[in-house]
């Protein structure tokens, strides 16, 4: 979605917050001009997530993808738990799709199937039955195959939000509602608003297998990063990321994109004291240079060198320069930090 709507020039030009000093000869200009990309951010951004305009431009993307990216952006290996069957399908030039299998039954479910050309192949190639799509939110390059799947899979089902508009749905979720596929996958919903108002994400119950759990989360939360608030205040993104960090530290995490490496590179300069981070990155560094796919990690992990899972950590508001006013509760104030640091990851990534 960023290469259509470029979200950074909306940072540059009104970001919340930001006070700009000018003559009052042009200040009225300089207000307009801020009013101006503002409408333009928008217009863009309603285009591409309300109309087809959106989904023909996800379209020309994958083909771009698939002539760039023969064989994926990235060498991913499954992990096998108990029965249980994680393949991430590098799709696009930078998202993920899960399939995840019940070796059992051989049935799968599918997070996020944005091309479902590679979502496909991958089924036929494991030779199981999809039951069910799960879609953590509306964009194109997270829900852009639900319905092609479902023609290849006429009883399939697509869970999602019913506030977010997702392409295909057939079973509208709740916070906290549960979905059984087979005898081993039982899925969770969470609403975790914020990048869309009906995002959500998807908990596979390690104690069904009598494995870890995995957290599907779509665009809220990136190794080392999180989602732009496209739809929500810094206030509900907070909310949402306590959602996540409220989960057991051994959880594994799947997250919608490849940012590894960006987001553990823009971690350095708002947190550079922070030396689990700098062991990460290393990391991060050797499976790239390999095109090796950077998940899972875990949420224990997360905590240690995530900015946006640090906004109480005391280490990250003196790198930011930022301090609790005497009248601002303490949520007001994680508030603040999460909004300054996604300002400054949006400046970040525009450069």
């Amino acid at each position: 979605i960023h290469r259509f709507v470029s979200p950074g020039l909306v940072s540059k030009h009104c970001s919340p917050g930001v006070r700009v000093q000018a003559p009052a000869g042009w200040r009225f200009r300089l207000e307009w001009t801020c009013s101006s990309f503002c409408c333009f951010f928008l217009s863009r951004y309603s285009l591409y997530s309300r109309t087809k305009l959106g989904y023909m431009f996800h379209k020309r993307q994958m083909k771009k993808a698939r002539e760039k990216f023969p064989t994926g952006h990235s060498r991913t290996q499954p992990t096998t738990i108990n029965g249980v069957k994680i393949i991430p399908v590098p799709v696009l030039s930078d998202n993920y799709s899960y399939v995840i299998i019940d070796t059992a039954s051989r049935l799968a479910a599918v997070v996020d199937p944005a091309d479902p050309k590679s979502v496909q192949a991958c089924l036929e190639e494991e030779g199981v039955t999809l039951e069910a799509i799960f879609c953590t939110h509306k964009h194109w390059d997270h829900s852009g195959g639900n319905r092609a799947l479902r023609r290849y899979h006429s009883s399939c089902r697509v869970y999602g939000s019913a506030t977010d508009n997702i392409p295909g749905l057939t079973h509208p979720l709740t916070d906290k509602d549960t979905v059984d596929v087979g005898t081993r996958l039982r899925f969770r919903a969470f609403c975790t608003p914020g990048h869309t108002v009906g995002h959500m994400i998807y908990l596979l119950d390690g104690c069904v297998f009598g494995g870890h759990s995995s957290l599907f989360s779509g665009d809220l939360l990136f190794l080392s990063g999180c989602g732009r608030m496209f739809e929500g205040t810094a206030s509900t993104m907070l909310s949402s990321l306590d959602t996540v960090s409220s989960l057991n530290d051994d959880t594994l995490l799947w997250p919608g994109h490849e940012y590894a490496e960006d987001n553990l590179l823009f971690a350095a300069e708002a947190e550079p004291s922070n030396m689990v981070r700098e062991q990460k990155l290393q990391w991060v560094l050797k499976q790239r240079s390999q095109r090796l796919c950077t998940s899972p990690s875990t949420l224990g992990e997360e905590k240690q060198y995530n900015p946006f899972l640090r906004s109480h950590a005391q280490d990250l508001h003196r790198a930011l320069g930022l301090h609790q006013n005497q009248d601002e509760d303490w949520t007001s104030y994680r508030a603040r930090v999460l909004e300054e640091l996604r300002r400054r990851k949006d400046i970040y990534k525009s450069r």
